[in-house]
C-alpha cells in the first residue's frame, strides 16, 4: 500500500454477495469494503495515512464543518483495461483542482502525489470491486472536511482527508439519449467573489431547490445563468455545458471564477481542437441560444462531467417557453467526442496527451 498502513476489513462482502450487487451497481449506492484516510494538524501537517474498513466516521457535535461547512470533495473514475490493469484518467489535475478548492476554503493543501496515492492504494485494496459489466467504473469520491472540534469562526486546525469507493453502472439508464433542461430565473449556483470555481459541498446544497424545480417541470436538469445580468449561461447542476455550430466550431462558457472547470471540459476542448475544431471561451445568452436553436446556427448542445462523461441536451424549457435543439436527440458530434474520450479512459484508443494514469501492482 506504498505509504499507507493497511489495516483489512474483517467483514468484507462475501463474494458471492458482492458478485450480486456489482450485476447492477447502479450510480452512488453501492461501496467498497475499505476507504483510505489521512489526518492533518496544524503544527504536524498531514500524518496517519492508512486504508481501513469503511464505516461510520465518530463526530463530536461541535465539529466545526458541522457549523461552518469547511469541506470540499473531488470526483473521479477506474477503469478496467482490455489487458486488466486498472487505470485512473488524469488523476493529477483533480489533485491540483483538489488544492484550488482547499485554497478557497482556507483548508490545508494536500501534496498531488499523497492524493493520487490514497486513491491508488484504495484500488488496490478494492481491486475485486470493478465491475465487468458494460460502460461500468469506479467512481471514487477524494473529501476533506474540517474536523476540530470548536465553535467560532476561524479556519480549522484539524482536517481529515477520505477516498471512499462507489462500483457504478452508466449513468444515464437505457444508454444515449438527449436530456432536457430546465432554465431557472429564481435561483443562481454562484456570484463573482464566491465559491463556484471551488467543489465544495455548499454549491451543490444551493442549487437542490432549482433542481428540484427541474424535475417538477419533468426535465432531468436544470441550468444556471449568471447571477449579474441573469442573461449567460453558466452551468448545470452538475456539468459543464458545450454548443456545437453549424460552421464546425464549439463554444463553452469562460472560466469567470463562477465555473467549475471540470476535468472533462477540458479534456474535450482538447480532444475537439485535435479534430480541427474551433475551440471559443466565451459567454453565450440564453436568448441567444434560443435564437441560434430556432435558426438552425446552433446543431447540437450538450453537457459533460465526470459522473455523466457526455450527454446531449435536446430540449430547455423555461418559464418564458421552450425550444428543441436540432431533432432534441444525441447529436453526431456529441457523441463522437464522447466515444473517443471513453474509448481513451479505457485503454482501447490511444492516448496522444498522456492522460491515462495506469495503476500498478502493491
Amino acid at each position: 500500500m506504498s505509504d499507507f498502513a493497511f489495516a483489512p476489513n474483517p467483514n468484507c462482502v462475501t463474494p458471492d454477495a458482492r458478485a450480486a450487487l456489482l450485476a447492477d451497481p447502479g450510480f452512488g449506492r453501492v461501496f467498497t469494503d475499505h476507504m483510505a484516510m489521512i489526518r492533518y494538524a496544524d503544527g504536524k501537517g498531514w500524518h496517519d495515512a492508512k486504508v481501513v474498513a469503511r464505516g461510520p466516521i465518530p463526530m463530536d457535535p461541535a465539529t466545526a464543518v458541522l457549523h461552518y461547512a469547511q469541506e470540499i470533495f473531488e470526483g473521479m473514475k477506474a477503469y478496467r483495461h482490455p489487458d486488466g490493469a486498472t487505470a485512473l484518467f488524469r488523476p493529477f489535475a483533480n489533485a491540483a483542482r483538489f488544492n484550488r478548492s482547499a485554497t478557497r476554503l482556507a483548508m490545508p493543501e494536500l501534496p498531488e502525489e499523497m492524493f493520487v496515492g490514497s486513491v491508488e492504494a484504495l484500488l488496490r485494496a478494492d481491486a475485486d470491486w470493478m465491475p465487468s459489466i458494460d460502460g461500468a467504473s469506479i467512481y471514487l469520491r477524494p473529501f476533506m472536511f474540517a474536523s476540530e472540534v470548536f465553535l467560532g469562526v476561524k479556519p480549522s486546525a484539524e482536517y481529515l482527508y477520505l477516498v471512499i469507493a462507489s462500483p457504478s453502472g452508466n449513468y444515464w439508464k437505457g444508454g444515449a439519449r438527449a436530456i432536457s433542461i430546465w432554465v431557472s430565473d429564481q435561483y443562481t449556483r454562484a456570484a463573482p467573489g464566491g465559491t463556484g470555481a471551488a467543489k465544495c459541498g455548499g454549491n451543490y446544497a444551493a442549487s437542490l431547490p432549482a433542481m428540484a424545480e427541474a424535475t417538477a417541470h419533468g426535465c432531468d436538469q436544470v441550468v444556471f445563468l449568471d447571477a449579474v445580468e441573469r442573461r449567460y449561461v453558466e452551468e448545470l447542476g452538475g456539468m459543464n455545458v458545450f454548443f456545437a455550430f453549424d460552421d464546425g466550431s464549439i463554444a463553452t462558457p469562460a472560466l469567470s471564477g463562477t465555473i467549475l472547470e471540470g476535468i472533462t471540459r477540458d479534456s474535450l476542448m482538447m480532444l475537439a481542437r485535435d479534430e480541427g475544431l474551433t475551440v471559443r471561451e466565451e459567454p453565450y445568452a440564453i436568448d441567444q441560444w434560443r435564437a441560434d436553436a430556432a435558426s438552425g446556427h446552433l446543431r447540437e448542445a450538450f453537457a459533460c462531467g465526470t459522473a455523466a462523461v457526455v450527454t446531449s441536451i435536446g430540449e430547455v424549457r423555461s418559464a418564458n417557453g421552450n425550444f428543441t435543439i436540432g431533432a432534441g436527440g444525441p447529436g453526431q458530434l456529441t457523441e463522437r467526442l464522447k466515444d473517443r474520450l471513453v474509448a481513451i479512459q479505457r485503454g482501447t484508443q490511444a492516448d496522444p496527451h498522456g492522460w491515462v494514469h495506469r495503476i500498478g501492482p502493491n
